[in-house]
């Protein structure tokens, strides 16, 4: 027997259309802001006999800079299920432990829940002419269903991922930031460290961050003197 709610996300996924695609990919170098438009059709359509109305939420989705991992570097995260660690396991016995990946991480802010009179159709084409005329180049329009509005969400950050990833990897190579050191370190992890310690030197970030990120990475012991040079220059 198919699992219900298995089921009632699958369903989400399939009604799920992406109706406007944002013009440009996810930057590479920069958080990425993404307003989208979600339109459904209200679950009580189908229990009251009502004049055609269409509920659209507005948002905002942003992407941070992608980072460069590595299956190690992964398997240091918390807040994963048994699972997905026998999974990151699985990739660093295939690939080994230092292949290089990319980690997006998004934030999602909802900004307003509108019920408005017209098929969605044609609310769709009102949006549409709305962005045309402010010029957005990173507008969305996405389809789904009421109930489960947040999958469709979800499956369209997935879609606009997969589209820019060949671009950001492209472009991260370029730059030489995806080349691995002898301790299996990306050029981009090490500049990232070196920018977590010029902002915890500045009381910008705390050091537990830092911390953080130099155990995910197993540095720590590289980097430790240095990490507690910091508490001495606060005296």
């Amino acid at each position: 027997m198919v699992d219900t709610d298995d089921e009632r996300i699958r369903k989400a996924v399939e009604h799920t259309e992406i109706l406007r695609a944002p013009r440009q990919n996810l930057y590479t170098f920069g958080t990425t802001n993404i307003y989208y438009y979600l339109v459904t059709e209200p679950a009580y359509s189908e229990l009251v006999d009502t004049e055609t109305e269409t509920v659209v939420r507005e948002g905002r989705v942003l992407a941070e800079r992608p980072k460069i991992v590595t299956p190690y570097y992964l398997a240091g995260l918390e807040g994963f299920s048994a699972d997905a660690r026998r999974y990151f396991e699985s990739l660093i016995h295939e690939y080994g432990p230092n292949v290089p990946g990319l980690l997006y991480a998004y934030k999602n802010e909802p900004k307003e829940l509108n019920i408005v009179d017209g098929h969605w159709q044609s609310v769709v084409d009102k949006i549409n002419a709305e962005i045309d005329q402010r010029n957005d180049p990173l507008a969305a329009i996405i389809k789904g269903l009421d109930e489960l509005w947040d999958v469709a969400l979800i499956r369209f950050i997935f879609e606009i991922t997969r589209r820019s990833l060949s671009d950001n990897i492209g472009q991260m190579g370029a730059r030489g930031l995806l080349d691995i050191d002898s301790r299996g370190i990306p050029a981009d992890a090490r500049l990232r460290i070196e920018e977590l310690f010029r902002q915890v030197s500045k009381g910008e970030t705390e050091p537990a961050v830092l911390k953080e990120e130099l155990d995910r990475w197993g540095l720590f012991d590289e980097y430790e003197d240095r990490f507690l040079n910091i508490f001495g220059k606060r005296r």
